[in-house]
């Protein structure tokens, strides 16, 4: 009797092994193809380090093969979350050492073909990568340690196979033979194939998805589920992930991060970490040493849901070895006994630039902080500049001849400098006697003390004059970039989205109402959560009323009320689209231009006493002072 707690815990380390075994042979054979899994083997067999016949990749291993850069310093991070994905779907097996089997779910789950197997969404990939950032030290240790070596021998003597043989075995599966590991095993068996199919599923979502349904098998692991309420993401940790996320935001499939690696001067990492600032200071860490599940799980969702985007592309690479050539491959099935010409190494084609030039506020940084909440492939390569402040000038007048016409989405953003509570000179009096009392403080700083905030918006709808009603939808978005990062989605409260009268421009902003009969003038109307620009484009204001009710949703991090009055520096609008956008604005533009000519060039009869005459009657010419004057 008293063996029985021994004789249990045995039963399920070898019931836990073999979960994660057959889990790592149903993503094997599900989410990757026969020569996926043979670019795969390669890949890792090249370069892993072998001990005593147990193959494994080390951390300096890992970010040489994905070219992490070394100035970010965001290698031991990556490794991090690597040994920790490694044990997927039991946290309490972490850190793994990178055996191919442990790579191969890494693999999967960062380049979310775990999709094909596991029917729950991105929220529990959001969450493995918490538990994988996350320490539960009260010291806030920067990054775990690396496996000692006391780990590295007891993952060796488990019976658990470690080898390739699982990606075999995957293999023979897909070609119709049956796995050596499911002979012997006839209670397995189901009774037809669609049994099989959904019991599958069933299964592995019960297994696989992180701890939180294996939990319900193995009650051990019920302590890792309820740590993650107490575990924190140290801030220098996060940030330098940030700034990684960054880069490789512009990623494509097959790409070399050594591309982008090298853009990275001194002046560009110091702005890198301006804008991971930003958006670290979205996670209130003024209040805590490090990033909770709590905000972090509200955040992630609301104001960077494509954050982790561009760890697909980079973790695709292992899916293709160069050591593998298909060429070759190919022609050794032919009948033709003359050996093929060696064919040269054709250098990457030069890829068009991600922005045809910056701005004075988007730059590449900018550019990828903005794509962790529009897709990618929406901003890159994708952007042209429709309007530039310093170039066209400063006036409704610019936006309208510059901006008018584009039939696709377009980015305002604008940035500039808060003004001091009391106002300070003539246009300053007079920018704050138009507005309503300031009622609100102004916004977090976070650790920007120079006053300095940008603003934008995305605009779903070709822009046009508005008179009584609004114009947009509400997949527009609000948002702000410094030096807080927030997104502040569309409602359908309200549907005042975008204004664009003599008044100023208005994102959130009721129309403006006309004049009082008394001749006074009223204040402008701003809403719950708005963004206005006054009619100068010399000032703006941004508002955040906790109640709501607006036509953007109030803020998902931030609780209070805050307005920040600023004065504008930099103004700009971005088109998103391509050339055959560009040229409906050209079309356009030629099309108004000689309507214009055709109204200038409009020429009168022959017959100059009917046409005065009808001038005439119009009261156009002649002595009409009863009429209220002439223009004879």
């Amino acid at each position: 009797m008293g063996q029985g707690p021994s004789d249990e815990k045995v039963a399920r380390n070898v019931s836990t092994e073999h979960l994660s075994h057959e889990l790592a042979l149903r993503f094997a054979k599900k989410c990757f193809t026969p020569l996926e899994i043979t670019h795969f083997k390669d890949i890792f067999r090249s370069l892993a380090d072998d001990q005593d016949g147990m193959q494994y990749w080390k951390e300096e291993t890992l970010c040489r093969f994905l070219v992490i850069p070394d100035a970010l310093g965001p290698g031991p991070l990556i490794y991090q979350m690597a040994t920790y994905l490694g044990a997927f779907p039991f946290p309490s097996l972490a850190p793994s050492i990178l055996t191919i089997e442990a790579m191969l779910k890494v693999v999967v789950i960062m380049t979310e073909r775990y999709r094909t197997v596991l029917k729950r969404g991105g929220t529990d990939r959001n969450k493995l990568f918490f538990r994988s950032l996350a320490v539960f030290d009260r010291r806030m240790s920067s990054v775990y340690e690396k496996p000692p070596q006391d780990i590295l021998e007891s993952v060796r003597d488990q019976k658990v196979d470690t080898s390739d043989a699982v990606l075999d075995e995957a293999r023979s599966q897909a070609a119709g033979e049956e796995p050596r590991s499911a002979r012997g095993f006839s209670v397995d068996k189901p009774a037809n194939e669609e049994e099989e199919e959904e019991e599958d599923d069933d299964e592995l979502a019960l297994a696989a998805l992180e701890s939180l349904d294996a939990i319900e098998v193995f009650k051990y692991d019920q302590r890792a589920d309820t740590k993650i309420h107490h575990a924190q993401i140290p801030v220098d940790n996060f940030r330098r992930l940030i700034m990684l996320l960054l880069v490789i935001a512009p990623l494509d499939a097959q790409e070399s991060l050594s591309r982008h690696a090298e853009r990275l001067t001194p002046k560009r990492i110091e702005s890198l970490r301006e804008v991971a600032d930003s958006i670290l200071w979205s996670f209130t860490p003024e209040q805590n040493a490090g990033i909770f599940y709590q905000s972090f799980n509200k955040i992630i969702p609301a104001s960077l849901p494509y954050i982790f985007d561009g760890l697909n592309p980079l973790f695709e690479h292992f899916l293709f070895s160069k050591n593998i050539d298909l060429s070759r491959r190919k022609q050794s099935f032919t009948s033709t006994p003359m050996a093929s010409p060696t064919v040269p190494q054709v250098p990457d084609a030069p890829l068009d630039p991600l922005l045809p030039r910056e701005g004075d506020i988007l730059n590449l940084n900018i550019l990828s902080q903005i794509s962790f909440f529009i897709k990618g492939n929406n901003l890159f390569r994708r952007l042209r500049p429709l309007y530039l402040g310093a170039d066209a000038g400063f006036s409704l007048g610019s936006i309208e001849q510059k901006v008018f016409n584009w039939r696709a989405p377009s980015i305002l953003l604008v940035s500039g400098t808060r003004l001091s509570s009391a106002p300070e000179g003539t246009r300053e009096r007079s920018f704050a006697d138009n507005l309503p009392p300031k009622r609100f403080p102004d916004g977090a700083s976070g650790n920007n003390t120079r006053g300095r905030v940008i603003f934008g918006a995305y605009i779903d709808v070709p822009w046009k004059h508005t008179y009584k009603e609004a114009i947009g939808g509400s997949e527009m978005l609000l948002f702000q970039l410094s030096p807080l990062h927030e997104v502040f989605q569309g409602s359908t409260l309200s549907r005042d989205y975008l204004t664009f009268t003599k008044t100023g421009i208005g994102l959130g902003c009721p129309p403006p109402r006309p004049r009082n009969v008394s001749g006074m003038s009223s204040h402008t109307a701003l809403g719950p959560v708005s963004l206005m620009l006054d009619p100068s484009l010399e000032f703006g204001v941004f508002t955040h009323d906790s109640t709501g009710g607006g036509s953007f949703h109030t803020s998902q991090s931030r609780k209070g009320d805050w307005q920040d009055r600023f004065e504008i520096e930099h103004l700009e609008v971005w088109g998103c689209g391509g050339d055959e956008e560009a040229e409906r604005q050209r079309a356009a533009w030629a099309f108004e231009e000689r309507e214009a000519e055709a109204r200038r060039s409009v020429k009168l009869g022959r017959d100059k006493e009917a046409d005065r005459a009808l001038l005439e009657m119009a009261g156009l010419v002649g002595n009409h002072s009863a009429s209220g004057g002439s223009m004879g």
